[in-house]
């Protein structure tokens, strides 16, 4: 699969020939975890508890957590900071999953025999409440009296994806006038060319569209210029099956295919001055305007996810499980709101 970190690989030789064709045609509280993002109370006081992928509770609030879908979740810890830093005598821990049901056996859970919980596998029905309680004894050191002291930890974790990336492009181009015949069909080409740039990384132009305006710049004369924008989007027909590739989730192989497709668009405009500058003695017709080139990155989330930078905001770039009582349908950005919220599941589509 094409695509990948590092430094994008150059557009195809053939783009000055295409750059001469076009103009011939008419003469993109929070704690990060590689994989998890997690609001602990007060930071959790030191950057090395997070090395150790650990997550305190906090007995006086509840504790949020972000979880990558299909990711481990940290080690929620069943005390908060000052407590694990204390003797415990006879510590025993009740974890109770989203569901009211003890975790204790179950196959996706990681439980340590000191309190500490990792969720296995995350996905976004496993988001909800995960409550801790603590117990322990207390032993008066003349009566030897004990007392059994219990402590209750709130965690609330939830599924998130990272937003698919698409990016909105504009550019212009000088032409003679605006009732120009050669002008769609400039702009139907130059469709094609991008198009063929950036097929193999099944990535294609979408929502494209072509003005004319008047322009009148300042010390100048009435210029005719051409309006371009269009969308680069990673979902040509052929990307599920290119997905199948990748081990569980294809976000981030998909956001890394649309930025290559964009820096080789990129790469496409700056080579067309470069052709004005050196192939051409005649300027023609209609050509590219330098460094009119411009781009925007616009997030989608899947079904089922959505951005709330109130109810998420330490986790408000991400596309967070939508909760009982929302839904989100398609590829939008937010959850909507369930008219009548009978939903009490996360990551509905419906209601």
């Amino acid at each position: 699969m094409a695509g990948g970190g590092g430094r994008p690989r150059s557009p195809p030789r053939a783009l000055l020939g295409m750059a001469a064709a076009v103009a011939a045609v008419v003469a993109g509280w929070g704690v990060l975890f590689p994989t998890v993002r997690a609001v602990p109370m007060e930071e959790q006081h030191s950057v090395g508890l997070v090395e150790k992928n650990y997550v305190y509770g906090d007995i006086k609030h509840e504790v949020s957590i972000y979880v990558k879908v299909f990711a481990n979740s940290p080690f929620l810890v069943c005390m908060d900071l000052a407590r694990s830093q204390e003797e415990l005598i006879d510590p025993k821990y009740l974890w109770i999953g989203p569901d009211g049901k003890k975790l204790e056996g179950r196959r996706y859970v990681n439980l340590t025999e000191t309190g500490k919980l990792m969720v296995m596998g995350f996905k976004e029905s496993m988001s909800g409440a995960y409550t801790c309680t603590l117990s322990h004894k207390i032993i008066e050191t003349t009566t030897q009296e004990e007392r059994e002291m219990f402590e209750a930890y709130k965690f609330m974790v939830y599924a998130y994806r990272e937003a698919d990336h698409a990016y909105q492009v504009f550019v212009r181009f000088t032409t003679r006038e605006c009732e120009l015949a050669a002008n769609s069909l400039f702009f139907e080409e130059l469709k094609k060319i991008l198009n063929n740039i950036i097929s193999d990384l099944t990535c294609h132009i979408i929502d494209s569209s072509c003005k004319c305006h008047s322009v009148k710049l300042p010390k100048q004369g009435l210029l005719h210029e051409l309006f371009v924008s269009f969308q680069v989007n990673p979902f040509a027909p052929g990307w599920e099956e290119v997905c199948h590739q990748v081990p569980y989730d294809c976000e981030d192989a998909t956001n890394m295919r649309v930025q290559e497709a964009r820096d080789r668009i990129g790469e496409f405009f700056h080579k067309q001055t470069y052709a004005l500058k050196l192939r051409f003695q005649t300027v023609p017709i209609i050509h590219y305007m330098d460094n009119s080139f411009s781009v925007i990155r616009i997030d989608s989330c899947r079904p089922g996810f959505g951005k709330n930078d109130i109810t998420h905001k330490n986790c408000a770039s991400c596309c967070v499980v939508c909760g009982p009582g929302t839904f989100s349908p398609n590829n939008e950005v937010t959850c909507q709101t369930c008219t009548r919220p009978r939903v009490k599941m996360y990551g509905a589509r419906s209601c």
